[in-house]
């Protein structure tokens, strides 16, 4: 198969769809890998590395493109890339369907197959092609979120960990799942009094057995959320439906409940966000401020550490990539009923249901 990697252009996007480890290994199963000029710069992978790995490195993304039959990459495709997607074509990435009608319209109208690294699942029903990346958006969370505190950032000058004499900052984590378990951790080693929620209480329990003991849990609903604000210094929104619109959490109004230079960051901003007042922001202009509150929503978070997101993704894609070529997705997805799980839009057809609800398009199962 021919596999193209075209360099990511959405804004601040500085992780590649592959690393050269992971294009030789996709060469020595058989198949022709080419990349776009530059591609893994902004990961730390030159071009002479893909190179030495057997790929050819081609000088545009519309040669990519147009050459290839399967499309690796990180974020889902923007505007200026929708004209160069074929028919048939199969797209392999993050997508988050359910929070852009344009984008979802879009890939209907291509014919391309679109399978969705965020709606995969493993045997165990775990989603693994978003694990990792969420382990980096949860981490990374606490690391802005501790930035946007200071004064000179439009927060409320505070030091998540406080020092001896003065308390530290509280940390409101909003989900239990992977991002808001990698979030809440972090906030706790730097020192935070951290409280995290979840409406699963097999899940709470788990948290209370092993978090660190400045880690409290949370039964999430309405009013525990309300009570929590008016005391709270960071938010963060973690919560994740897979492949389906995250539900607003934290709604306009509740904004007054907070005290002014709070901060918000909406790891679920790609998925509709976990705050009514959300919107999608980028590395280059990460904030913006809603009633004294700060809210920072990048969409994506770990493309601001490329070479360590790189890395994990391509860890964890790399055995479905193969899988894709060496037996087609047809054939793939049948024996991989995981995979399948993947498969949102085909030629003109939206077969995740989740996405079909959220913009009331008609839904066609995949075995269809």
């Amino acid at each position: 198969m021919k596999i193209g990697i075209p360099k990511e252009i959405k804004n601040n996007e500085n992780r590649v769809g592959a690393t050269p480890a992971g294009v030789k290994e996709l060469i020595a199963h058989g198949h022709e890998v080419y990349v776009q000029h530059t591609a893994g710069e902004g990961s730390g992978f030159a071009d002479s590395e893909y190179e030495k790995a057997g790929a050819k490195i081609l000088p545009s993304i519309e040669d990519v493109y147009s050459i290839a039959e399967m499309i690796v990459k990180v974020k889902e495709p923007i505007k200026p890339e929708y004209k160069l997607i074929k028919k048939g074509q199969v797209l392999f990435t993050y997508f988050h369907f359910a929070s852009d009608l344009e984008l979802t319209e879009a890939m209907i109208e291509s014919g391309a197959i679109c399978i969705a690294y965020e709606t995969v699942k493993d045997r165990d029903g775990r989603l693994p092609l978003l694990i990792p990346m969420s382990e980096v958006a949860g981490r990374m969370s606490v690391q802005e979120g501790a930035r946007f505190l200071e004064k000179p950032q439009g927060g409320r000058g505070i030091l998540l960990g406080g020092v001896p004499g003065v308390k530290p900052a509280k940390v409101l984590v909003l989900g239990a799942g992977v991002v808001g378990r990698n979030a809440a951790m972090m906030a706790a080693g730097l020192g935070a009094d951290v409280t995290i929620c979840d409406i699963s209480l097999p899940v709470l329990r788990h948290c209370d057995e092993f978090m660190p003991k400045n880690v409290k849990t949370l039964y999430s609903s309405r009013h525990n959320i309300e009570s929590e604000l008016p005391t709270t210094d960071l938010v963060i929104g973690s919560v994740l439906i897979p492949g389906a619109k995250t539900p607003h959490l934290i709604t306009k109004d509740m904004l007054k409940l907070m005290r002014p230079g709070t901060v918000l960051v909406d790891v679920a901003i790609d998925q509709g966000g976990s705050f009514e007042t959300s919107k999608a922001t980028t590395h280059s202009e990460p904030v913006y401020v809603v009633d004294e509150v700060v809210h920072y929503a990048v969409a994506n978070i770990p493309g601001a550490v490329p070479f360590t997101s790189t890395l994990a993704l391509t860890n964890a894609t790399l055995p479905y990539a193969l899988r894709l070529a060496d037996l087609g997705w047809v054939e793939a997805c049948k024996k991989d009923p995981g995979l399948a799980d993947g498969v949102n839009v085909v030629e003109g057809k939206v077969t995740f249901k989740a996405v079909a609800e959220a913009f009331d398009l008609h839904y066609t199962p995949l075995t269809l």
